[in-house]
């Protein structure tokens, strides 16, 4: 399907297709990229990019464009939604100044535009309309088949096909795991929503008995982004119709007035059900390899989704650098079965902490009765400039398991007294 022959194929034109196909054509690799859709794009709203993430686009030569078109926050500020009490906050101005590189809050259509033009500057062949069915190995590489019958061949295809990657069933017999939480979203021009008692330059989140509400700029402060995440009664009882905009409002009735304040301008017409997989170990199977979601899609308490995505993508690239390879008359002159063995060898286990502290961190959040109460105590507790639960995350992504850093310890909430 393509026009000439490529080394590498990369299956969705996310964001994680994306920054993978951008950190191998950095490379020198010739990369094909196949879209599913007729066009590339993003839909949604904000998110967030942490250190570990604003690092790899500054060394990608693109964190200016990508601060330019988001928002740099002071603050990410933790408060409870029932009675909007401050229960913790971290300065991100000293997160900063710890880890080298900001921390950034985006809308994720401007991230994806950002490396697709990228991607362009860097060669990358870019293909719409490519529904991808079957994956299987041949000799010397690995060969995609598409819904329209056509196929394409290369070295190694990376499948950044998704929470219901056609790939990852190469390797594991797995469904998606519903949270029966579902998000609804909305992003506003900030004036509509200034007398709301907003906050201009902070990242909030107000934690309440199953359910929390986040807040942060967008786009230099012109918008402001809104989550508004609960639990489905309706998904708990296995009804299939949930997660409806009934149940919205009768999830948020006890949350504070700034939190009631913002739920009128949610977008009421779509939803997001919340699914993650259980974490796997084998991503790669012959010349074929998981990457973002395909391999690791995780809840969204962490706000790592995205950035796991890119990470894998860097992490590849980064060991097809440390070969030095030299393209002959055959092809890349990559030695693409260490280059995997060396991505499967430190990203699988990274990605697992991360999905398995995004369904503990959620669970936090949505306490109720004594243990919110613990949790509220334990979080007053900390200090500001306190970074054990986030340094294992935030600081440079491993290239090794050697480099993985030591995960933080989780405090009992028993433990706390009330």
């Amino acid at each position: 399907m393509g026009t000439s022959s490529a080394d590498v194929i990369v299956i969705g034109g996310g964001i994680g297709g994306l920054s993978a196909a951008l950190a191998l054509a950095r490379r020198g690799l010739r990369v094909r990229v196949h879209e599913q859709a007729s066009a590339f794009g993003e839909v949604g709203a904000g998110l967030q990019l942490a250190p570990n993430c604003t690092r790899i686009l500054d060394r990608y030569g693109l964190l200016g464009e990508a601060t330019a078109l988001g928002v740099l926050p002071e603050s990410m500020v933790m408060k409870d939604a029932v009675d909007a009490g401050e229960l913790t906050r971290l300065d991100l101005r000293d997160v900063e100044r710890r880890y080298g590189h900001p921390y950034l809050v985006i809308h994720r259509s401007d991230l994806h535009g950002i490396l697709l033009r990228a991607c362009d500057r860097a060669g990358v062949e870019l293909l719409t309309d490519a529904r991808c069915t079957s994956y299987e190995n041949v000799a010397g590489g690995a060969r995609v088949r598409f819904a329209d019958g056509g196929t394409d061949e290369a070295e190694v295809v990376i499948a950044a096909d998704g929470l219901h990657s056609v790939a990852r069933e190469l390797l594991v017999r797995d469904e998606p795991v519903s949270s029966a939480y579902v998000a609804y979203r909305g992003a506003v021009p900030f004036e509509k929503v200034a007398g709301n008692d907003v906050h201009e330059k902070d990242v909030v989140v107000y934690v309440g008995p199953r359910c929390h509400f986040v807040q942060y700029p967008l786009r230099g402060g012109e918008m402001l982004n809104q989550v508004a995440v609960f639990e489905s009664r309706k998904a708990r009882a296995g009804e299939e119709d949930w997660g409806t905009p009934d149940e919205l409002d009768a999830a948020f009735a006890g949350t504070c007035a700034p939190v009631q304040k913002g739920l009128p301008s949610m977008w009421r017409d779509r939803w997001w059900r919340m699914y993650d997989r259980d974490p796997i170990m084998t991503w790669v199977t012959g010349r074929i390899a998981l990457l973002g979601d395909a391999a690791h899609p995780p809840l969204q308490y962490m706000a790592q989704g995205a950035i796991m995505a890119i990470e894998d993508g860097w992490v590849l690239g980064e060991h097809v650098a440390a070969q030095g390879a030299r393209r002959t008359g055959h092809g890349s002159g990559v030695d693409w079965d260490k280059v995997l063995a060396a991505y499967e060898a430190v990203r699988p286990e990274h990605c697992r902490r991360v999905v398995t502290t995004a369904r503990a961190w959620g669970d936090l959040w949505h306490l109720d009765g004594d243990r919110r109460l613990r949790r509220n105590a334990l979080l007053h507790g900390r200090d500001v400039h306190d970074y054990t639960f986030v340094d294992w995350i935030f600081g440079p992504t491993a290239l090794t398991p050697e480099d993985e850093p030591e995960m933080f310890r989780p405090i009992p909430l028993d433990t706390v007294p009330l």
